[in-house]
């Protein structure tokens, strides 16, 4: 179904400034755009001589026809069918040299935004809807296609034709002929222009409600499992239908207002051409011109009105897709909130120190997460951090990440602050299981592999023994190339979180995050990995966002972190002997386990 590109905002004028952006991506084959020009110069120079062929074939037919006369119209008949064929293959190169024009111009600026959209914070895409930004995306990249072919290649040979139609009118049939031509295209032009500035909020409309209904699908089915989880499968098929329904409505104003604008260009197009059909009858009456001329003046204005047909078209679509493409471009103005200095340093350590300076962070001013906390994790050493759930204690890892930016304070490695450090370098040194493990639709092996993409296989077999997951692919039927499903849902929790740990091993940075990374795991099976992990993590500094105690107990030092506050620290007996909030925490947590422990008994 052909989606209609046309600009988010009615009442926006259309952006022909748009077009000087995409110069730097067409002049990568100057030669190729030159060539291609000059056979568009030719088949129009071909098209314009077509009328005259037939003009003359019909004169000389018109007349008394011997065996040495009727040579001359078979040979017009063949240099019409010749003036045809190169008139189509000279479009026909013409296409093929610029089409590799535009496909690297659609690849070079698709590439281009999705790097960008890539460098972007973490804040942007927490607000984007996955499903807009995607379409938002493809009728960019399908609107330069669209901008290229049809700006070149209709309207400048059109706008060319006409006025060399108009030209030799004027010349060889008067003024007459000429102005019929003048007057009906620049009608044509002006009620197009402004009949599409009219309807455009119909198709406004539309695109907003196809944006919506396909962010809705792509949301829900994204979280298919909640929509089980809550059998709510019936209210997301009626908000679906909520948002059909409106585009539906949209539809059908878009496609009422399109056949007026249909309609309106037809009626033009009909009176110009009776209009010159019937002075052409004229001359021939008179006897000022010949039935070949009367042919002559039918071709052209047949010639004319064709492309002149299809600009229409061609205008409401190249408006549409200026806005598409400036909206395109506009992704890629968007600033990072998060961007590396111009003095920015790369980090190189192996054995890294890691430490908060008073730091103080807010998402906004009414949501204070931290709240000048200061602490250090030695190098090697092993650091947790506890407390209950908004105590702040993930919002560490982003930080360390810098996926967010501290309000106060400063985070340091090895003494550097990482606002002085490439994005890039301070990751590159940092390895993580994070408490919700995405998986991509792809195989289990190219899932672990993605965190040292040039791994062997002896080195991914390692790792697979450090996670206890050798069992798990022995059972597999297809093993390591077993499809794990769009965000690994054909995984169950402690499966992806082992996945996530073998990715995080394999990866080999001096610095191990853990953010609950064993949460999803039984007892049996999280008593292996934190053997296997902390044999990993040794020579590593770790920190671990923990919320099982017991998985922490050997930690060189815990933090309690309540209301973005550290309140206690030091390990795990003397915090225990200090009988706080740890103390309480612990006890919390032993109590569920005896009362988990009792109510399996009883069952």
């Amino acid at each position: 179904m052909r989606r209609n590109r046309f600009p988010t905002n009615a009442d926006e004028p259309v952006k022909w400034q748009t077009l000087s952006q995409l110069w730097p991506y067409l002049l990568e084959f100057k030669r190729r755009v030159a060539l291609a020009i000059l056979c568009l110069i030719a088949a129009k120079l071909a098209s314009i001589g077509l009328p005259y062929v037939l003009k003359y074939t019909v004169d000389s037919l018109n007349g008394d026809l011997t065996t040495l006369a009727i040579a001359v119209p078979i040979s017009l008949v063949i240099a019409y069918g010749a003036l045809r064929l190169i008139n189509v293959l000279l479009g026909e190169i013409r296409d093929t040299l610029f089409g590799r024009v535009t496909e690297r111009a659609m690849r070079r600026l698709g590439l281009k935004v999705f790097k960008h959209l890539h460098n972007l914070d973490l804040g942007f895409h927490l607000n984007r809807r996955t499903g807009g930004l995607s379409r938002d995306i493809e009728r960019g990249t399908s609107g330069i296609s669209f901008l290229m072919r049809f700006m070149v290649f209709n309207i400048v040979p059109t706008l060319l034709e006409i006025s060399l139609v108009v030209g030799l009118l004027l010349f060889q049939f008067g003024v007459s002929f000429a102005l019929i031509i003048v007057i009906s295209v620049v009608a044509y032009i002006g009620f197009s222009m402004k009949a599409t500035d009219w309807r455009t909020r119909f198709v406004v409309q539309m695109n907003e409600a196809d944006s919506t209904t396909n962010s809705r699908a792509v949301d829900s089915l994204l979280n298919f499992e909640t929509v089980k989880y809550f059998n709510n499968e019936q209210f997301e098929a009626n908000r679906y239908d909520t948002d059909l329904a409106a585009w539906e409505k949209a539809r059908r104003k878009n496609r009422l207002s399109l056949f007026a604008l249909n309609g309106g260009q037809a009626s033009i197009i009909a009176i110009a051409m009776t209009s010159m059909m019937a002075n052409a009858a004229y001359g021939v009456i008179n006897g000022t011109m010949t039935i070949g001329d009367f042919v002559l003046i039918n071709a052209f204005t047949m010639q004319i009105f064709m492309p002149l047909n299809f600009l229409g078209f061609v205008y409401r679509e190249i408006r549409g897709s200026l806005a598409n493409i400036d909206k395109l471009f506009s992704l890629l103005e968007q600033v990072p909130a998060i961007s590396d200095s111009l003095d920015a340093k790369p980090l190189n350590t192996t054995n890294p120190e890691i430490r908060f300076d008073n730091v103080a962070f807010a998402y906004n001013e009414k949501r204070q997460i931290l709240n000048g906390i200061s602490f250090t994790v030695p190098a090697g050493a092993k650091v947790a951090v506890v407390g209950e759930s908004g105590a702040g204690k993930s919002t560490l890892m982003k930080l360390l990440f810098r996926f967010y930016e501290p309000t106060q304070g400063a985070v340091c490695i090895d003494g550097q602050d990482i606002r002085s450090l490439t994005q890039q370098s301070v990751r590159n040194h940092i390895g993580i299981v994070p408490q919700d493990t995405v998986l991509f639709n792809t195989s289990l092996i190219e899932n672990i592999r993605y965190g040292k993409p040039d791994a062997t296989d002896d080195e991914i077999e390692k790792v697979i023994k450090l996670a206890h997951l050798e069992d798990f692919v022995a059972k597999l039927p297809e093993k390591l190339e077993t499809t794990v499903g769009e965000r690994g849902l054909k995984l169950s929790g402690g499966e992806k979180q082992r996945v996530a740990i073998a990715r995080a091993l394999l990866k080999g940075a001096p610095i191990m995050i853990f953010d609950e990374a064993t949460s999803s795991l039984d007892s049996t099976s999280e008593r292996a990995i934190l053997s296997a992990l902390q044999n990993a993590a040794k020579g590593h500094t770790s920190l671990v966002i923990a919320h099982r105690l017991s998985t922490i107990v050997d930690a060189d030092k815990i933090l309690v972190l309540k209301q973005g506050n550290i309140v206690e620290e030091g390990t795990h007996s003397e915090l225990l002997s200090k009988n706080g909030e740890y103390a309480q925490l612990w006890q919390a947590q032993l109590r569920d386990k005896t009362e988990s422990n009792d109510g399996s008994q009883s069952n």
